[in-house]
């Protein structure tokens, strides 16, 4: 199974800020337990390579993606610590083209169809919807789908539990990211039993 048919098997992956790496590897556990085995991994502080490093090295069965790539310095600090694949907000050129020259799956955010073009003529066809509920959300996504009915999305921004279900019904929705699993004060308070709770909840409702 290749990294993108992961994602779509998986249908929700959990997007996280970590503040504290020595927590990452039993934030990785309770995803797990709960279902979960892919995550993003987020460079919103300063721990992120270090807590993509302890959960590659300690949870290897857990997929980590880095998210909020935004150069190539910090695409190759997340590689060196392990990481499968690049997220980004945005598209930069730079950061998608250095992940497509080593081979490295990367999915840069989109929130027009200028973007998105931009991104086919770099040879991509599964980019991020970003921020998804504010850009339009599944409106905007199934307007995309006629013009691009090749391109897949992983819509984030706005996700929950709620509507969900909305967007993994349209066909152009590889899988979509959700911040509401683990958040930053779940983690950093340790509550590792809610997390898992809240991903065995989303697990059930993104693959009904």
């Amino acid at each position: 199974m290749n990294f993108y048919d992961k994602l779509n098997s998986e249908k929700i992956v959990p997007v996280v800020k970590i503040n504290d790496a020595s927590k990452a590897p039993d934030l990785a556990r309770a995803l797990l337990a709960g279902g979960l085995s892919v995550i993003e991994l987020t460079f919103r502080s300063a721990a992120a390579a270090d807590a993509i490093r302890a959960v590659c090295r300690e949870v290897p069965e857990l997929t980590v993606c880095a998210g909020t790539v935004l150069t190539p310095e910090q695409a190759q600090q997340a590689v060196d610590a392990g990481a499968q694949a690049i997220v980004s907000p945005g598209t930069n050129e730079e950061v998608v083209r250095w992940c497509l020259h080593r081979g490295i799956p990367v999915i840069p955010g989109v929130a027009t169809p200028t973007e998105a073009e931009a991104c086919i003529r770099m040879g991509l066809d599964v980019l991020k919807l970003f921020p998804a509920e504010t850009v339009g959300g599944v409106g905007m996504l199934k307007a995309l789908a006629g013009p691009y009915s090749y391109l897949r999305f992983m819509p984030t921004g706005g996700i929950n539990l709620k509507n969900l279900p909305n967007y993994l019904a349209l066909p152009n929705v590889l899988c979509c990211g959700g911040s509401w699993i683990a958040s930053e004060k779940q983690i950093d308070a340790g509550e590792f039993a809610e997390i898992t709770r809240l991903a065995q909840e989303a697990a059930a409702v993104a693959r009904a």
